[in-house]
């Protein structure tokens, strides 16, 4: 056949449709897709010539789920249903179609990891003479670029395009942006497409592809045939095939050089795609800069001001109430403000137990009080729509500053009874919030995140940190600072790490207290000399001492630090008020 870079010179590539939801269709036999392709061969034989019999210049090998995570780690079944898909597509396909290796769909966390699984099965493709790699349905860009390099070094002829899943929004699941992801593959120069596929509808997708700037790279659209409906447990597309091909014309319109389709299409949707693309012209790329519609000034940051300008501000920790009376905490924020705190935070359900929504009432403190506010959010608790909308809401409402952590587990004896979801960790989640900067906010949100300066392997949670500060993260919220250990290693993160780092305090207030922390309190290292001190203490003398401590601390830790962060003990405010004095105090002397 022709090669696949001078056929895209004059036309555009039509891909097949879907494989998986096309064979649910058709049969029941509960093997899956891709064992079919040694259980039931002539099946997968007759979908791939159904394709290209309807128009389709390109298909896709049937190996879409084939990461060693679906057989169990077993690498030869692995391995034997790969070649199996390899080999009935080339049969299928002769002279009539380009075959493109499907690339597994895998789990991984890591690029090395995603990296190693790639490699063994771009191994089987390129053994068998395939050249034409699709990455599809991709939700980041892990193990991506390396592999593309791989793939290059090894045959330097070899066409690769990644494709991406997002929501409409232009979100995928782990909370990547479309645009980020297509940057970081142009970048890269290993790859020959870009583009996205699934999830998306063809009239969202087209307005997700209107404006996308992809540096010379060929332009790939796939969308679904709709959006799925769920009938007796099957699911079910309902766009009709003309509606779909109708749509698809305007993003050829836009100058798109693949396209195709994904979950629900089918033979007809591609047959009547071609035919609306007959005798249409190859079109050039429409890029059209989107700017952000910004209808007023950005705020101004008054907490990341005093950050820059080096007047180590003074962040309080105040936990929300855990039913509807608001009033007291209202009352204990507006006297930390008073005693010359510069920004309270508030913890997300400390613990993995509910308490009011620390975004709601921070909206509420910033608004009602004039009180810079700092909402920490989990990843525990919400997936990335919810996490979005909250975010939204929070930005309108004039909440410039966001904590993200991974937040506690849930406790043994509620997993039956609360589910945690976990979408994101705090790097993504702060890629995430960096992404809704770039797009979407008007006033940009000041991401911040937790550094656990306690931890017994501090250089694994350094290497973290400096993943949060690539990933968008300003500031960094120390666990409290109780002993030498954590001193030194404070002094180790301010050598290593480029973001403002807040000096965590906590005054402890009773030797109950001490022990509770001790034994019960993640992140917070307490020493036994440091219980001694507190037995047979009563609470006026062993709040002197916690205010002597703490003292010694922000002493101690000044030049290491950019700001402190107070952590309020048992709701004692008036403690409080007492320790933001002694900090200034300490400020001022230096």
């Amino acid at each position: 056949m022709e090669n696949i870079r001078d056929y895209l010179k004059n036309n555009v590539l039509l891909f097949d449709g879907a494989m998986g939801t096309y064979y649910d269709e058709l049969t029941d036999d509960g093997i899956g897709c891709e064992l079919a392709n040694i259980k039931n061969p002539e099946l997968i034989k007759g979908i791939h010539n159904e394709y290209i019999e309807a128009g389709a210049k390109a298909i896709l090998t049937n190996t879409f789920s084939t990461g060693i995570d679906a057989f169990s780690g077993d690498r030869e079944l692995q391995k034997k249903v790969i070649v199996a898909g390899i080999d009935i597509a080339l049969e299928v396909a002769k002279s009539r179609a380009y075959v493109f290796a499907d690339m597994a769909s895998i789990n991984a966390d890591s690029n090395s990891a995603a990296f190693e699984e790639y490699k063994i099965i771009a191994d089987i493709f390129l053994e068998k003479g395939i050249n034409n790699f699709y990455f599809e349905t991709r939700n980041s860009t892990i193990g991506l670029k390396a592999i593309g390099e791989y793939i290059k070094e090894k045959s330097p002829e070899a066409f690769i395009t990644a494709s991406f899943a997002v929501m409409p929004d232009g979100y995928s699941s782990e909370g990547y942006y479309y645009k980020t992801m297509f940057k970081e593959i142009c970048e890269s120069g290993f790859f020959d497409g870009v583009g996205l596929n699934c999830v998306s509808g063809a009239n969202h997708m087209a307005k997700l592809l209107k404006d996308v700037d992809t540096e010379g790279l060929y332009l790939a659209a796939m969308p679904n045939a709709g959006y799925p409906i769920v009938r007796d447990n099957k699911i079910y597309y309902g766009s009709l095939a003309n509606y779909f091909a109708a749509q698809i014309e305007d993003i050829l319109d836009m100058g798109v050089n693949v396209v195709g389709g994904c979950c629900g299409t089918t033979p007809k949707h591609i047959e009547l795609l071609k035919k609306s693309m007959s005798g249409m012209l190859i079109k050039p790329r429409k890029s059209v800069k989107k700017e952000k519609n910004i209808s007023q000034k950005i705020r101004l940051n008054r907490f990341e001001q005093k950050l820059i300008s080096g007047q180590k501000p003074i962040a309080v920790e105040l936990d929300s109430p855990i039913d509807t009376n608001i009033a007291k905490f209202m009352d204990n924020a507006a006297k930390l403000k008073s005693a010359g705190a510069d920004i309270v935070t508030i913890a997300d359900n400390p613990i993995a137990r509910a308490r009011m929504d620390s975004c709601l009432l921070a909206c509420k403190v910033r608004n009602e009080l004039d009180f810079d506010v700092l909402p920490h959010m989990t990843c525990r608790d919400r997936n990335v729509n919810a996490a979005k909308g909250l975010l939204l809401g929070a930005s309108a409402m004039g909440v410039d500053n966001v904590l993200v952590i991974t937040g506690d587990p849930i406790p043994n004896a509620q997993r039956d009874e609360i589910r945690s979801v976990f979408e994101f960790n705090s790097v993504k989640f702060a890629n995430f919030i960096k992404s809704l900067n770039d797009e979407v906010f008007e006033s940009p949100m000041n991401i911040c995140g937790a550094l656990n300066v306690n931890a017994k392997n501090f250089s694994a949670e350094l290497r973290k940190a400096k993943r949060k500060q690539e990933n968008g993260v300003k500031v960094l919220f120390t666990q409290p600072v109780l002993t030498q250990r954590a001193i030194d290693n404070l002094k180790e993160a301010r050598e290593n790490l480029d973001v403002k780092i807040m000096g965590g305090i906590i005054p402890i207030v009773s030797e109950r207290n001490a022990r509770y922390m001790q034994s019960e309190v993640n992140g917070i290292y307490i020493t036994d000399d440091i219980v001694e001190k507190y037995i047979g203490k009563e609470r006026e003398e062993a709040e002197e001492i916690a205010l002597s401590m703490s003292k010694e601390i922000a002493n101690e830790i000044y030049d290491l630090v950019d700001g402190y962060y107070l952590i309020t003990v048992l709701n004692r405010v008036n403690l409080m008020e007492r320790l933001i004095k002694t900090v200034k105090e300490v400020c001022e002397n230096k």
